[in-house]
């Protein structure tokens, strides 16, 4: 069965990525909208309406209107844009934390923005197993790739070569903050410290931890044991066991990749820890999961496809 799949932003990073991962495949069908018709609101609701499955890579208002184009049809959408994270009607698009099933059988998904799926595969699983608090004041400190931001970011980077880091998010009212809190079923909102480092793509996303301010007993071996039981059957996530690192580096050049690696790193006695995602903002953070989500919803195999 050949499945028709509709990319209503395909000009941007995220868009141009999935187009390109995606036409090479027996199983899906393009339709394309020709740069004269693009942005062409007919041209747009008839593709929508004729599309079996819709990916949504538009900025948060441009999304909510397609979804409205779409009304009266039987169109299955994936939301790239933040529009639909927390919304009600919308299964979360991480497989891995709110089941296949869900993914499978809905007819609207919103993809995870980037450094929330770092943050949520790190966190999420140890709230539910009780291994830490939901009422704890987390913070994330994260650094992207340059690509995250879009094309103007882009632009940027390419024309100031000056730039060797920008931190930003400096008012703490980051769009992510939202569906931290709600999909790792928190109680405060997390101190977020986002920034980007010179390298096209790529990823570090962490979170570091007193333990022992939080439980006497808690320790890092019982994070990272809790994370890879958890993750014991992906084929995407895996996690270190005991990692001796004593670097982790992002570096310019790095291949596109759809895989995440997790890492509990503990001092000695263990009642410290930093724990660290590192994904492909591109990758699992954005297109490799839609294109995930994408797979599961048409019924083929998750991986299919996929840079792993």
């Amino acid at each position: 069965m050949t499945h028709r799949i509709f990319i209503d932003g395909a000009a941007g990073t995220t868009g141009l990525e999935i187009r390109d991962r995606l036409a090479g495949r027996e199983e899906f069908e393009l339709i394309v909208l020709d740069d004269e018709r693009r942005k062409d609101v007919s041209a747009r609701r008839e593709a929508l309406h004729e599309a079996d499955v819709a990916i949504l890579c538009l900025p948060d208002d441009a999304a909510r209107e397609a979804v409205k184009l779409a009304e009266g049809s039987s169109t299955r959408i994936i939301d790239a844009s933040s529009a639909h994270r927390v919304a009600d009607g919308w299964a979360y698009g991480f497989p891995e934390l709110i089941g296949h099933e869900k993914i499978a059988n809905a007819q609207f998904v919103s993809n995870p923005g980037c450094y929330p799926t770092g943050f949520l595969a790190l966190v999420a699983p140890l709230v539910r197993a009780g291994l830490l608090p939901a009422d704890w004041p987390y913070t994330v400190n994260a650094v992207s790739g340059f690509s995250g931001g879009g094309n103007a970011l882009i632009e940027r980077f390419t024309s100031e070569p000056d730039i060797a880091f920008r931190a930003y998010g400096l008012n703490l009212a980051h769009k992510h903050l939202p569906e931290m809190k709600e999909h790792a079923e928190l109680k405060h909102p997390v101190l977020f410290a986002p920034a980007v480092a010179p390298a096209y793509r790529g990823m570090l996303v962490e979170v570091p931890l007193h333990l022992g301010a939080i439980g006497a007993e808690l320790h890092a071996d019982q994070l990272s044991k809790g994370l890879s039981e958890f993750y014991a059957a992906s084929e995407i996530i895996t996690v270190g066991e005991a990692s001796g690192a004593s670097e982790l580096l992002l570096q310019d050049g790095t291949s596109g990749h759809d895989a995440m690696r997790l890492d509990v790193f503990g001092n000695e006695g263990g009642w410290n820890a930093r724990l660290i995602a590192r994904l492909d903002n591109l990758g699992k953070g954005a297109s490799g999961a839609a294109i995930q989500n994408l797979n599961i919803m048409c019924g083929l195999p998750e991986t299919t496809g996929l840079r792993l």
